[in-house]
């Protein structure tokens, strides 16, 4: 899954040399690259109070002028693959813009619960389910789906917070298994034991 999963981490390095040195067409290849995977991660970890209000293109463009501004840091000490350096630049942007029109105000409680306590604004499993259920809003079926989400949501809060958010990151999110294990501190092998257990237990509580 994602396309930082299969490139060649010398190449994306030389491109970010020449992008850091002034090369601008290198500079837009290499973000475009990731422009889909980012709009997704920012549409599912967006407030919802916030939806409508803020364009997630915006929140984009504002975390890619401030990778420009610390790529020559990135480049000193490249612990990380690009993909999840920019993605955490994303995610401590949305972070500002939370605070800046939230305040301190988490979420409401009931059935909506955090995903993972990370280093990003937290997304919710009514977030995750809405997401899955897609949006289809067709009158003829909107009661159905309101008791779809709520048996979807309740599938979903059964999970251990970090098997729901190994389903945000690569169900939603697309990332690699291998990037999932990295952002969660835990093996490959774990990371997709539990990925594989938790897309199971949703298919079971929701064929029932």
């Amino acid at each position: 899954m994602g396309t930082s999963a299969t490139e060649n981490p010398s190449e994306t390095l030389h491109l970010l040399h020449r992008a850091a040195a002034g090369d601008q067409d290198v500079w837009a290849s290499l973000l475009m690259q990731h422009r889909q995977r980012l709009r997704c991660m920012i549409a599912l970890r967006m407030d919802r109070r916030l939806q409508g209000r803020v364009d997630p293109s915006d929140v984009l463009q504002d975390a890619y002028l401030h990778a420009s501004m610390k790529l020559g840091d990135y480049l000193k000490n490249p612990a990380i693959p690009f993909f999840l350096w920019l993605r955490s630049i994303t995610g401590q942007r949305l972070t500002i813009l939370h605070r800046h029109h939230l305040g301190v105000l988490g979420r409401h409680a009931g059935r909506e619960l955090s995903l993972y306590q990370g280093a990003l604004p937290e997304a919710s499993s009514a977030a995750l389910a809405a997401h899955l259920l897609g949006r289809d809003t067709r009158p003829s079926e909107a009661a159905q789906r309101a008791e779809r989400a709520i048996q979807l949501q309740e599938a979903l809060n059964s999970l251990e917070p970090i098997d729901r958010e190994i389903l945000a990151l690569r169900h939603f999110e697309e990332l690699s298994n291998a990037e999932a294990a990295h952002l969660l501190d835990i093996r490959e092998s774990a990371a997709s034991k539990r990925y594989t257990r938790a897309l199971k237990h949703l298919k079971d509580v929701l064929s029932t």
